[in-house]
């Protein structure tokens, strides 16, 4: 089927797909019951149904609080042939944070799972267990074919999204059906999806990332999508991967770096062939193939979005000849505006506008590695980019220059070949004490790279760059072992492994940008679903001296 966003909306893949693809196997669990494209198609109009005789009316909103599975897709299908407004809700949202979303979008009606009900006390919205979405119906099917849907449009608002960002408070994003079709078309320079891929959602479909390449694209080219009903972890994954076979698999760097640092680098670490230099690339070619092995076998697109790879998983990566793509965007872009092909990645880039994104480079200035990098804002233009801010004017306003360039906020780079590169945050930027641009992700990445760290945050102050580091328990038990310590001297050894991971680190950075103090941040890190940390929970100060 042949898509326009000029034309079509998120309200015609449900009949679209009907007609195009029948029967064939649209969403379902891992080990669990599926729904083909007709049924997809009768479920999301019963859902639509189901809203108009809740008196919900177009451009009225409807939140989802669920986790990821089938009546999810459901719920969103039939809230745009409804002609109404999404407004997904991430599960890692506390009951507060729910009860002031649903107030601030005023939203009519949720689609609630029963695990997630329980946030709703309180709440004004009429509530819809989102699991009687599914189930089949005749004479529901037959009344709901009766009713008349609202037309909607490429311009009608199809979407709030409540991004729980590094930052602070969520703030809800305005996405057009326009936004989500173009997007999505837009990514077929990356990947092109047909009715015999099958992909694995491992992420929450409450996220853009997710819901656009991993369901609205699945769905409109006739492709499955499997929901896996817990958090990604190896126990749950890998069995997950073995009977799913997935041809496409989309991620965050947390997920394939945890899988590289806790099976296939000790494995490696562990042959004495290893250390001979000259078999290392023959053995990680072989723990590659038995890592590909582990998740299915069929995989021919691993997508990594939504923050930085680590560079040694990368190395790693491009060695084995793994799958993987590299994508770059924000909520606020539907969202992805630049990535990488398999095959066409380039270490530590994002990679080259997708068609249709028309990115810039603003108030550029020296980077402060070597001078000879010009760094800028990103801004980007083009039908992927959304209205702004929901009842947020003055925010609105300060996101777009006046000639229409969505301000991202990110810093970075464009190579010869129009690949983009990412720097950091503007608004994370610390600034030296002589001027110099200092990115903390960049120093936090070296912390990350020793053995013994399993997170890192840097911030800048009056005494230069401080970095809160998370140990690895593993790491702290094996030091106090070493030293035959007890309990009463583990803060001694804490502090002796804080000051050798300094040291280390200070050895590879820039004079400017060295740390001038170390503390323990003995609890992980709060993180955003994309598993970002929540940098605003922390002491962040935009100045520091640098160390000398």
């Amino acid at each position: 089927m042949r898509y326009d966003y000029e034309t079509h909306t998120i309200a015609d893949i449900a009949p679209l797909g009907a007609a195009e693809y029948g029967d064939s196997p649209a969403l379902g669990m891992v080990g669990g019951d599926e729904v083909g494209y007709r049924e997809l198609e009768l479920h999301s109009r019963r859902a639509a149904t189901r809203l108009a005789s809740l008196g919900v009316g177009k451009g009225d909103r409807v939140a989802i609080l669920s986790e990821s599975r089938p009546e999810w897709g459901i719920a969103s299908l039939g809230i745009a042939r409804a002609g109404a407004v999404a407004v997904p809700l991430l599960t890692d949202f506390p009951p507060s944070q729910v009860l002031e979303i649903l107030a601030h979008s005023g939203a009519k009606a949720v689609f609630a799972s029963a695990r997630q009900s329980g946030k709703l006390k309180g709440a004004s919205a009429e509530v819809v267990a989102i699991e009687e979405l599914a189930p089949m119906d005749a004479e529901l099917d037959r009344r709901a074919s009766d009713v008349e849907l609202p037309l909607v449009s490429p311009d009608d608002l199809a979407a709030i999204v409540y991004t729980s960002g590094t930052t602070g408070m969520p703030k809800g994003v305005m996405l057009t059906h326009r936004n989500y079709i173009a997007d999505a078309l837009a990514c077929r320079a990356i990947i092109v999806l047909d009715p015999k891929d099958t992909l694995l959602s491992i992420l929450p479909m409450a996220h853009a990332y997710e819901y656009t390449i991993g369901f609205l694209i699945p769905m409109m080219s006739g492709a499955s999508v499997r929901y896996l009903d817990r958090p990604p972890s190896a126990s749950a994954l890998m069995p997950a991967l073995a009977s799913v076979r997935p041809t496409i698999v989309l991620s965050v760097p947390l997920v394939i770096e945890k899988t590289y640092r806790q099976a296939v680098k000790p494995a490696l670490e562990h042959m004495a062939a290893y250390r001979a230099r000259f078999l290392r690339p023959l053995l990680e070619r072989l723990a590659g193939a038995k890592l590909y092995k582990s998740f299915g076998g069929r995989l021919r697109f691993f997508g990594v979005g939504g923050a930085p790879l680590d560079p040694e998983v990368e190395r790693f990566l491009r060695a084995v000849k793994w799958p993987y793509a590299i994508g770059y965007g924000l909520t606020e872009t539907a969202p992805i505006i630049a990535a990488s092909a398999v095959g066409k990645t380039r270490p530590s880039a994002a990679g080259p506008a997708l068609p249709g994104a028309d990115i810039r480079l603003a108030d550029m200035r020296p980077s402060d590695d070597d001078g000879s990098v010009l760094v800028g804002e990103i801004q980007v233009r083009g039908p992927m980019v959304g209205l702004g801010y929901y009842k947020d004017s003055r925010r609105t306003q300060e996101s777009f220059t006046s000639d229409g360039y969505f301000r991202t906020g990110d810093l970075g780079y464009r190579d010869g070949r129009g690949y983009v590169y990412i720097r950091g945050r503007s608004k994370t930027m610390i600034l030296g004490a002589s001027g110099e641009n200092i990115y903390p992700e960049e120093v936090e990445a070296v912390l990350a790279s020793s053995p013994h760290v399993a997170e890192a945050l840097v911030y800048g102050g009056s005494e230069g760059l401080t970095a809160l580091i998370h140990l690895k328990p593993e790491a702290i038990a094996e030091a106090l072992a070493k030293v035959k310590a007890g309990v009463d001297q583990a803060e001694r050894v804490i502090v002796d492994m804080l000051e050798s991971i300094k040291k280390d680190a200070n050895r590879r950075l820039a004079t400017f940008s060295r740390i001038c103090k170390v503390e323990h941040q003995r609890d992980s890190f709060e993180k955003t679903p994309t598993q970002k940390i929540k940098r605003f929970l922390y002491p962040i100060s935009r100045d520091a001296k640098p160390n000398a």
